[in-house]
């Protein structure tokens, strides 16, 4: 839970209209109280504070089902790119990155079977080919073996050629750069870089063992959809990935935790996620300074990706430098966005329906996060889509 100086007494103490931050609670609730979702927690900020916090429901934490409170920890997934991402921008900002540089000049195991001309703006934007490059669970805390993999990794299509999502190779290799042009453990370094100075101590890429009884157990629930119920939704197949319930349910194992996969394994409350959007916003730590150059802070939001479409739903992926933006061409919704979010809006979701994003035209953020994984994906995308829509307009006046 962040500290209580980053929590407002009131949502209309940040400028938040309190009506429509209880109705925005109320749709969060919904699937706990119709028993689907066991547990979720959401949180929503603006001015540099938390306006609102909520949890519902239960949760297995620490071997013993009890109620999830908002000291309970939930694994953000996918949501953690946009951190390990914001870790690049400041290695930008003090010019020890460039995002055209190969990464093989950096990171000279990666240089091999045809992957010596990916850059780095290339891995942040998923154009690089290689998805579905393996690097097991029970692998994630050995460095050796991760230099191993990227030795091994083969690309799976023309580097460039198109867009596809790297759920977890493409922020290792991010890792990796971190590493090599710090000198410091990528994780380390999220934590003295970006989680300390913005107050957040408990914001982690790399759970320690001592706060694994907080976390709470991630469960699977719901029906898929049938191949015949998409046909008739007309809704593409999902395509295979690694994002398969056994990886999943892996992140209940304790070295998963630890091992803090930066494509995917940022252990906080959804406090701690708004905050750190607000962060993004406002560009102060707590002692005054800034954390990123604000000019990189700016370029890092640009859109890059004109051209590549999103290969399920077939719209414009407006992927920026590791983020998401929302755009102005009423797509947001298929981005992680609600339709009432401004075109300006930038974040990254995360499997299982984690949300997180933050709006400069509002200057509200939003962190969402559930232990409850749907396997209905039209129904989890619905959902996603209602609670953005609710934040985004929870400004008052």
């Amino acid at each position: 839970m962040p500290s209580s100086d980053l929590i407002a007494e009131s949502p209309a103490q940040v400028g938040l209209d309190p009506a429509k931050v209880e109705a925005l609670f109320q749709r969060a609730e919904r699937e706990v109280r119709e028993g689907l979702l066991p547990a979720v927690q959401i949180a929503i900020a603006r001015n540099g504070k938390i306006g609102a916090m909520r949890t519902f429901g239960r949760a297995v934490q620490g071997g013993a089902e009890k109620a999830a409170t908002d000291e309970t920890l939930f694994t953000i997934f996918s949501c953690t790119k946009a951190i390990m991402s914001a870790a690049s921008w400041i290695l930008i900002g003090e010019g020890k990155l460039k995002t055209s540089e190969r990464v093989a000049d950096i990171v000279g195991e990666f240089g091999t079977n045809g992957k010596d001309v990916i850059t780095v703006e290339q891995v942040l934007l998923h154009i690089s080919g290689f998805p579905n490059a393996p690097y097991p669970q029970d692998e994630w805390l050995d460095r050796n073996k991760r230099l191993e993999r990227f030795a091994k990794w083969r690309l799976e299509w023309p580097v460039a050629s198109k867009f596809e999502y790297h759920p977890t190779s493409g922020f290792w290799v991010i890792a990796e750069i971190i590493e090599r042009r710090t000198g410091k453990d990528f994780r380390d370094f999220v934590r003295e870089r970006i989680a300390l100075p913005l107050g957040l101590p408990e914001l982690r890429v790399g759970l320690p063992r001592e706060f694994h009884s907080r976390v709470a157990e991630l469960v699977y629930v719901g029906e898929p959809l049938s191949d015949e119920e998409r046909k008739k939704l007309g809704l593409p197949a999902m395509p295979e990935t690694e994002v398969t319930e056994e990886a999943i349910l892996g992140f209940n194992r304790p070295h998963v935790r630890e091992a803090g996969v930066p494509g995917g394994g940022g252990i906080m409350t959804a406090g701690d996620l708004a905050l750190f959007y607000q962060g993004l916003l406002h560009n102060r730590s707590r002692d005054g300074s800034q954390i990123w150059k604000p000019e990189v802070l700016e370029d890092a939001r640009r859109v890059r990706s004109a051209g590549y479409k999103d290969p399920v739903f077939g719209v414009p992926v407006n992927r920026a430098l590791g983020v998401v933006v929302a755009g102005g061409d009423g797509l947001a919704n298929y981005r992680g966005f609600g339709k009432t979010n401004s075109p300006l809006a930038f974040g990254h979701g995360g499997a299982g329906g984690q949300i997180g994003w933050a709006d400069p035209a509002t200057g509200i953020s939003i962190g969402y996060c559930t232990n409850g994984f749907d396997r209905n994906d039209l129904r989890q995308g619905r959902r996603g889509v209602a609670i953005s829509s609710l934040a985004a307009v929870c400004a008052a006046g």
